[in-house]
């Protein structure tokens, strides 16, 4: 097979893109004719009438086609290769080939024809065609052939029509045309490349500036002619117009868009091969210009008044502004005082052009094309006359508080700013030395810290407007006084709440300090540092607190009607607070009246002696001896004044009084409730004077016997006690001699606790065996001398104070 590059050289190649959109080359009356290197675009999809039914022996019809007629003026072979736009296999192109030299009336059958499906016959590309070498006449349908059969064996002067059709898929498609055999060659554009066929034409018809104009298109005609004959040109709105030679363009054509694109068929009256080129159609609004900003100028005094909003204007520098970069020989402009004036291109002004409506006033700008002077806009331009800001002389007093009064020191310039505008805002101040500096910009001095050459000093003042850049001349006369103030001092203790060794000073406590012996009149303002009082920079408020803790220095400037009269020290300085405990409580004890206790002042961390006190009892020393409960104060002053209030409340306090002991005993649980009265808080404990101690007045589970209770103060105001009795009876003993239970007595008698208390004992039959004595030892185990046999014996006890108890126990032997 021939390779691409040489086809493009030796014989014929066609693209071919298909877009879906109309139905035009869809049937064969409407093919479209193949010449030699012809480029053929078309919006086709559709099949216009079917024309393939029982026309192929490829089993298929038109689904969405185009139709080909190809004449050869040379014999050969003939073939092509036919790539969708698309790789996917699923794009499915099928073919049909009808010939040599039938009509559309009479196509008859196919004698070439492909519709084999790319992805049901498992290709690797979805191509299709004619080609040597393959062998059939015709494949398909479905999955039947490899989509390629046998090329054609043509004859100059031959025809066919070749029918493409999609019937899978939406892409357009490309043919590459092979074999030997030569088509027509089609027309040419012989319009020189350097003769542009673009017709362009100026807006001059009303309405100006809509983008419409009547074109002649046929001017173009014989520049794509040019030697050709038997050709036909006709002019198009779409290039698919254009290829079925459908619906011509008739000059004089007024365009439909700007710019609009025209499309020209140039048609072999004897082959019928056309070839489609195009050119573009253009109206101009206009020359093309950048519409002018306003032309404002700060008023002078060139017509001998500043003030009356006129002055000169220079209209030409507005041109290069107009023009943005064009040829100024190409476009024509002049300024007119009217629109009818510039529109009929008369009355022209001439720069330099004085305002006749002070402060604003519109001219119009005529804009014309140099060679044709109907092509031109009109526009407009301001003229803006600024009105020169206020500008007032003014001066400047400061005081020489540099440590040497030589008349040299520092100056803020832009305290004078009010008085140098006159309170006017949008204004912006520089200075210099001379007149001359301030006229050329030079040698600016520093507004903010400038340090004087003389004494007075005159310097410049350019007061320039913000917003229009305008500015006027004042002058500013600096002095320096050598006055000065008294120096003062503000104190306090840090007693706001905080003590850190800051405070809220009332700045203006100060005053009389600092103006005392001066001039009546005069004004008094604080600043942190000495170069802000200097400078007269952030001035401090009345209400100031100190911003270096416990001692720090502030500046005080007096004033006289602005001008510096001294500079002075203020010493602020916070004294700190004495260290005390501000409250305790301590005890005392009513039992130990008249003995005295000592409460102290509370100094933490120093030396009582340093510091002053004034008791509530009207002492005065760091201590003091009390006898009596009661709330006790003292205020502790130290050297500086400072105080705080210290309260000591001494509680009262008492031994425990005993009033009663309430015994549960003679049972299982044996209790004891100890009740007392007394001023202090108590706790409780049974046999030991050390303890263990309960809160609870009540113990459980005590033993039968005799036990001493203790009643703590926990104040410690001492130790009330008290012998009980707990009456309990033994459940059984041995009488065996082995010192360990040989008697059986009750527990909890002596001669203090119920001595007439009386006790029987008894055995199973109520036989009365013993009556014991309760203080002597108990029973042990006899009957008239003999030993009684182990057994459980009864007894029946009355105390004294009148309770009986009964019960039994055990002798075990």
């Amino acid at each position: 097979m021939k390779t691409l590059l040489k086809l493009l050289f030796a014989f014929t190649l066609l693209f071919f893109s298909q877009n879906i959109q109309a139905q035009y080359p869809t049937d064969c009356f409407d093919s479209v004719i193949i010449c030699g290197n012809s480029s053929v675009n078309l919006d086709v999809s559709g099949i216009g009438n079917q024309e393939l039914n029982n026309s192929n022996s490829c089993s298929s019809q038109e689904n969405n086609s185009i139709w080909l007629q190809v004449s050869l003026v040379s014999n050969g072979t003939l073939g092509f290769t036919l790539r969708p736009n698309s790789s996917s296999i699923q794009e499915d192109y099928d073919f049909f080939v009808f010939g040599p030299n039938v009509s559309c009336n009479n196509l008859g059958f196919a004698i070439r024809c492909s519709t084999t499906n790319p992805a049901a016959a498992n290709q690797n590309n979805n191509f299709t065609g004619m080609r040597a070498g393959a062998g059939d006449t015709s494949e398909g349908p479905g999955p039947d052939g490899n989509s390629f059969v046998e090329w054609l064996n043509v004859s100059a002067g031959d025809t066919y029509f070749i029918v493409i059709d999609r019937p899978i898929g939406n892409s357009g498609f490309t043919l590459e045309w092979t074999g030997s055999a030569e088509f027509s060659s089609p027309p040419v554009n012989e319009a020189s490349t350097l003769t542009p066929l673009d017709l362009e034409l100026c807006d001059t018809v009303t309405p100006y500036e809509d983008g419409f104009a009547s074109f002649d298109l046929d001017q173009n005609t014989s520049r794509i002619m040019g030697t050709q004959l038997d050709v036909t040109i006709s002019y198009h709105a779409s290039e698919s117009d254009a290829n079925i030679n459908f619906n011509p363009l008739i000059s004089p054509y007024t365009n439909s868009s700007n710019p609009q694109k025209i499309y020209t068929r140039i048609t072999n009256d004897i082959t019928g091969c056309f070839e489609v080129t195009d050119f573009s159609l253009i109206v101009n609004l206009g020359p093309d210009f950048s519409p002018p900003t306003p032309y404002e100028l700060c008023d002078s005094n060139d017509d001998g008044n500043s003030n009356n909003g006129q002055t000169y204007f220079d209209l030409e520098s507005r041109n290069s502004e107009i023009l943005k970069g064009q040829d100024p020989f190409s476009i024509k402009i002049t300024y007119h005082s009217s629109k009818a004036s510039a529109e009929a291109g008369s009355g022209a002004l001439t720069s330099p052009y004085y305002n006749t409506t002070p402060n604003q006033q519109q001219l119009f700008v005529r804009i014309e094309d140099a060679i044709n002077n109907n092509c031109k806009t009109i526009n407009t331009l301001d003229l803006v006359v600024n009105a020169l800001p206020d500008a007032f002389n003014s001066s400047i007093i400061q005081c020489d508080e540099d440590g040497i009064p030589d008349g040299y020191t520092r100056f803020n310039l832009d305290q004078a700013k009010d008085a140098l505008t006159g309170g006017a805002s949008n204004r912006t101040l520089t200075y210099y030395l001379s007149s001359v500096d301030l006229i050329s910009g030079a040698n600016e001095v520093n507004g903010t810290a400038f340090e004087n050459l003389n004494n007075p000093q005159l310097l410049y003042v350019k007061v320039s407007d913000d917003l229009t850049g305008c500015f006027s001349v004042a002058q500013l006369t600096l002095k320096v006084s050598t006055t000065s103030a008294n120096d003062a001092l503000l104190t306090n203790c840090d007693d706001d709440g905080t003590e850190d060794g800051y405070y809220t000073f009332r700045l203006s406590d100060a005053d009389a300090g600092v103006l005392d012996t001066l001039p009546a009149g005069l004004e008094l303002f604080y600043y942190a540092t000495y170069e802000d009082a200097l400078l007269e920079t952030n001035p401090l408020p009345n209400n100031f607190t100190n911003t270096v803790p416990y001692s720090q220095t502030i500046y005080a400037r007096v004033e006289n009607s602005n001008a510096c009269y001294g500079i002075s020290e203020v010493e602020l300085t916070v004294f700190k607070m004495p260290n005390v405990e501000l409250e305790t409580e301590t005890i005392y004890c009513l039992n130990n009246f008249p003995e005295r206790i000592t409460i102290n002042g509370g100094i933490i961390g120093d030396a009582p002696s340093n510091y002053i006190y004034s008791w509530s009892t009207g002492e005065s020393t760091s201590e003091i001896m009390v006898n009596a409960a009661g709330t006790y104060t003292v205020r502790v002053t130290n050297t500086d004044g400072c105080f705080k209030d210290r309260t000591v409340v001494v509680l009262p306090s008492n031994i425990a009084t005993i009033n009663n002991i309430d015994i549960n005993d003679g049972s299982q649980n044996n209790t004891v409730t100890i009740m007392v009265t007394g001023e202090g808080d108590y706790d409780y404990a049974v046999d030991a004077i050390t303890g263990p101690y309960q809160e609870s007045a009540t113990f459980d589970n005590v033993a039968p016997g005799f036990h001493t209770v203790f009643v703590r103060d926990i104040n410690g105001c001492g130790i009330s006690e008290k012998l009980i009795s707990v009456i309990g009876f033994p459940k059984y003993f041995t009488p065996n001699n082995d010192g360990i239970n040989d008697y059986w007595q009750i527990y909890g008698i002596n001669e203090q606790f119920q001595p007439k208390s009386t006790i029987y004992i008894f055995d199973r039959m109520g036989k009365l065996l013993k009556e014991l004595n309760p203080l002597n030892n108990g029973w042990d185990g006899t009957y008239i001398g003999k030993q009684l046999a182990p057994d459980d014996y009864w007894f029946s006890v009355t105390l004294q104070d009148g309770r009986v108890f009964k019960g039994h126990f055990t002798l075990k032997r």
